[in-house]
């Protein structure tokens, strides 16, 4: 899990990943292992084109009868982005479930994804309750991990997310939690020395080497909760609704615009001002990680884009240079620093993981486990 390996720099031949996933590698033809595994693991169980919908009515009504005599049957966890937004639709109106959305305020989201919240909740008449992390603890984790010089500055706000989620749906005794992760659109996930996620020893050693503040609210949940206490003592499970509809993401973002006014985001994860600055530029700039690769070369197995279209789009910039500036300075104000301390600390030495205690060990059995149970299927390192 270190920066990019010195190895003699490759492309697959048939996607755009490339060594920049140091634990690359390549068949005889230049074929990538992300997608031979796609080939192998995937693409015999996935079915884009059809619906699956005596499936989902049967999840459904396992769902409907777990609610019962409850205010809420399930809950889902709502951005305001496509994927997301079209599963509370399906959620709503094609399973008839009774959800409750769920959002959380990191201080990041930009406008335009709280208008497509409450557009989305309005139109679906969905009930739905938002919480706020303590801004003056985010902060400070968040500055805290800058200064780590670690790729995965999204962790504070990803791990919020999370945690907050499930231990909402614990402490309310909600069994089954609904998300729009999917296949279509997920084949191939960034590598972990990318974007490096829940690890709350990980967390818990940077804040206190950088951190200033005590996080007495921040919400937490680690693997051994989630993975254990959460589903086998409460029986806490996570459906997939748009793995069993034909989900075209083009026409979802032009089904939920023409319904309900819903507004396209310029890239994935973008309705949020730190995710497009920490993808956008922090990743490329600082260690030469462009989650646009993945993304792209998702797309091109699921046959939405082609390997050209996605070399083109890779000669661009991630986002508007003049919107990173601003950006930039917005995040160094609202993190309590000015901007040159905030592009000091960017300068600094990199840094993984593994230069902090961690629980990685524990992370890669539980990956391990997953893709042995067929629980996961795609490429996880």
């Amino acid at each position: 899990m270190s920066s990019i390996q010195k190895r003699p720099y490759q492309i697959c031949t048939r996607c755009v990943m490339d060594t920049t996933d140091s634990k690359i590698t390549f068949d005889e033809n230049g074929v990538c292992d992300h997608c031979r595994n796609f080939d192998k693991k995937i693409k015999p169980y996935w079915h884009p084109n059809e619906n699956r919908l005596e499936e989902l009515e049967a999840m459904a009504a396992k769902i409907r009868e777990a609610g019962k005599g409850r205010d809420y049957d399930c809950l889902l966890g709502l951005s305001g982005g496509a994927d997301s937004s079209y599963m509370a639709y399906i959620a709503k109106e094609v399973m008839r479930l009774r959800p409750l959305a769920f959002v959380v305020d990191t201080g990041w989201n930009l406008n335009v994804a709280v208008e497509n919240i409450e557009k989305i909740v309005k139109g679906l008449d969905l009930d739905m309750y938002t919480e706020v992390v303590n801004w003056k603890e985010m902060s400070d984790f968040q500055l805290a991990m800058f200064k780590s010089q670690i790729s995965s500055q999204d962790a504070p706000q990803d791990h919020a997310i999370f945690a907050a989620l499930y231990n909402y749906a614990a402490k309310h005794k909600i069994k089954y939690i609904l998300t729009g992760s999917n296949n279509s659109t997920e084949f191939i996930r960034p590598p972990l020395e990318w974007i490096y996620m829940n690890d709350l020893t990980l967390y818990k050693d940077i804040h206190e080497k950088f951190g200033k503040r005590k996080l007495k609210t921040y919400p937490t949940c680690g693997i051994l909760k989630y993975r254990i206490l959460y589903k086998y003592v409460y029986g806490m499970q996570r459906f997939y609704p748009l793995d069993y509809v034909v989900y075209d993401k083009a026409k979802a973002e032009k089904f939920l615009h023409e319904k309900y006014g819903w507004t396209k985001y310029e890239n994935k994860h973008y309705e949020n001002v730190f995710t497009r600055f920490f993808e956008g530029y922090y990743l490329p700039a600082k260690f030469g990680f462009d989650t646009r690769k993945n993304v792209f070369s998702t797309q091109i197995l699921a046959g939405t884009m082609t390997r050209d279209e996605a070399l083109e789009k890779l000669k661009t910039n991630p986002y508007d240079r003049d919107q990173m500036e601003q950006d930039k300075e917005y995040i160094a104000k609202k993190l309590g620093i000015t901007t040159k301390e905030f592009e000091e600390i960017i300068a600094g030495e990199n840094k993984t993981p593994f230069d902090y205690k961690n629980s990685f060990w524990l992370i890669k059995l539980g990956l391990s486990v997953c893709k042995m149970l067929g629980i996961e299927s795609r490429n996880m390192r």
